[in-house]
């Protein structure tokens, strides 16, 4: 195991509430990229995987859509993968998921893999089903943190709103199948999930804001406990990657600006679902 002494120790401290940073999150790609070995930023490379799959859906509907940056593949990669994956059975280049071959063909003949479900969804569900087969361990449990804490929150919401569990949970590991099934109070999760109350406590917070600032809040601390031990390796520096990312977020979002990303967040949800009014927030 490769370990980064001068690049960890070199890593400026960054706080929760910290209101501005030295370099962003895309510059620490980019750093890393140059320092990391091949294998240690694939690691790296399966983080920002997440912004590729939106670009993908982007991409379906306007090949000259505007793309985020933040993703590994540019317009020209996803032309060529969905040549490559239309043109071979099973093609092999490095800069295709493996989870692309299966959604892209589902998509294309508009077959979806699951029925009643977004394509977003589909999409998500399939790049966390995919990233927690990885062989980093730390960087498996931290996908399945991530995906139980929303499928969670997800689920808790249905419940109080008379919406189907199943249509909101994404994910095939233990806990996404006990809360599709159980109907118990707690998922039947408790022995599994010891950070199930809190996370129950924080679905509870009416305040938007607040309640985002506690869910970072919760996987800061999981960051914090479960990379403690590891002192100059990859995993240290996920971790980083992963804090810098909550508090870049934070950094450019305002209240102002945050309320109102918020308001169309549940004006969406709206034109699916009829919420009770205390769910809208007061302009």
């Amino acid at each position: 195991m490769k370990e980064y002494f001068c690049l960890v120790a070199g890593l400026p401290e960054i706080q929760l509430d910290d209101h501005k940073l030295s370099f962003s999150l895309n510059e620490f790609k980019e750093e890393l990229r140059e320092n990391l070995t091949p294998q240690d930023f694939a690691l790296i490379e399966l983080y920002f995987q997440k912004f590729d799959n939106p670009n993908l859906l982007a991409y379906f509907k306007d090949t000259e859509a505007e793309l985020n940056e933040m993703g590994n593949l540019s317009s020209k990669d996803l032309e060529e993968i969905l040549q490559m994956i239309n043109e071979e059975e099973n093609p092999q280049d490095p800069r295709i998921p493996e989870y692309y071959k299966k959604f892209i063909p589902s998509y294309l003949d508009e077959k979806p893999i699951v029925h009643g479900v977004t394509w977003e969804d589909q999409l998500n569900s399939l790049y966390y089903d995919s990233s927690l087969k990885c062989k980093n361990d730390f960087v498996s449990r931290w996908f399945e943190f991530n995906l139980n804490i929303n499928n969670l929150l997800s689920a808790t919401a249905c419940r109080k709103h008379g919406i189907p569990v199943s249509e909101s949970v994404i994910g095939n590991n233990a806990i996404a199948q006990a809360i599709r099934t159980s109907n118990a109070k707690d998922f039947g999760i408790t022995p599994i999930f010891p950070q199930i109350d809190e996370v129950f406590r924080i679905a509870e917070e009416t305040d938007l804001m607040e309640r985002e600032k506690k869910i970072d809040l919760l996987k800061w601390k999981w960051l914090e406990e479960e990379a403690f031990f590891h002192y100059f390796t990859v995993e240290k520096i996920f971790a980083y990657l992963i804090k810098l990312s909550i508090v870049e977020r934070w950094v450019m979002l305002s209240k102002e600006t945050g309320e109102e990303i918020f308001r169309d967040m549940i004006q969406t949800l709206k034109q699916s679902f009829e919420f009770p009014e205390e769910f809208t927030l007061n302009k």
